[in-house]
């Protein structure tokens, strides 16, 4: 739209001054563009501008650069970020195989099983000492009696002998306990005799090895006041006398073991209740420290300690 000739006023002079300087300036194309910025937008633009007709010089502008940029200008960062990739490989590369280094160092050195694992003890009250099949091995005089003095609960006892019988008849007293040995297969028959430290209750305790539980039931089923443990007398003055006189007897079971027990006062008399009850624990603790202790290793192992 035009502007009229007739009359100028100043704002009209105003806008031919801006028109003529205008007018002047070198025609582009298009307007100049604001000096780019690596963190700004483009301006927006209302609508699309026609390319020109001709290269003419541009006015000089101030280079930056961006990361989105194409070109040269893009291939430092493009070579850093590859840099970076590649470093991060080699790494997860390194780690893996450190990884795998470690694995294999620790399966070398972990300790490997040369042999079977040991079976589980067999279900039962007595374990391995149940029968002879699971406790095979024959039982030894010092296995059984290990030590010639002991204590328990602060009374001191001291054996004196011991004897081992493979015909186990020979070490028992009356026909029926005899005959249960032999009929319960029987391998042997260990004794030793003991004292108290004062000398006044002496015995002996014996232990037949049985083949089955079955047998040593039966062996102590034949136990009675005429079928006992053949009494060992030692060879000093106090155990000398183990047998002469009145005494207990008795016969317990362990799995496959027979038990014996003889014991007395040290001259031979009858006891009373009271010294019943001497006798009981005195032979009670000899056995329990003794031949018991050594079982009850058989039950778990089936191997003498």
């Amino acid at each position: 739209m035009g502007f009229p000739d007739d009359s100028e006023s100043s704002t009209q002079r105003i806008a031919s001054r801006f028109r003529r300087k205008r007018d002047d300036a070198p025609e582009t194309g298009a307007s100049p563009a604001p000096e780019p910025s690596a963190f700004a937008r483009p301006p927006y633009q209302d609508r699309p501008q026609k390319a020109p007709v001709a290269e003419e010089a541009r006015p000089e502008r101030r280079e930056t650069w961006s990361p989105y940029a194409e070109g040269k200008k893009s291939r430092g960062p493009l070579w850093f970020t590859l840099g970076g990739l590649a470093v991060l490989a080699v790494l997860v590369v390194g780690l893996t195989m450190m990884w795998k280094a470690g694995s294999s160092d620790s399966a070398a050195t972990a300790p490997r099983r040369t042999s079977a694992p040991l079976p589980s003890a067999p279900p039962g009250k007595y374990g391995y000492a149940a029968q002879r099949a699971t406790d095979p091995d024959p039982l030894t005089v010092k296995e059984l009696f290990p030590s010639k003095k002991f204590a328990v609960s602060g009374r001191s006892y001291e054996m004196t002998i011991t004897s081992k019988l493979k015909k186990c008849g020979d070490g028992a007293l009356g026909s029926k306990l005899q005959k249960a040995l032999t009929a319960g297969k029987c391998t042997q028959l260990i004794r030793a005799s003991f004292r108290d430290k004062a000398g006044k209750v002496i015995g002996t305790v014996g232990v037949a090895n049985l083949k089955t539980g079955k047998n040593a039931t039966k062996v102590a089923s034949a136990g009675s006041d005429t079928n006992y443990v053949k009494p060992l007398p030692g060879k000093d003055a106090v155990t000398k006398l183990v047998g002469s006189g009145s005494g207990g007897a008795q016969v317990w079971t362990h799995g496959h073991y027979a038990v014996m027990i003889w014991f007395q006062n040290k001259d031979g008399s009858k006891p009373d209740k009271k010294s019943q009850k001497t006798i009981m624990r005195t032979a009670d603790e000899i056995a329990k420290a003794t031949v018991f202790k050594a079982l009850d290793t058989r039950s778990l192992t089936g191997h003498p300690a």
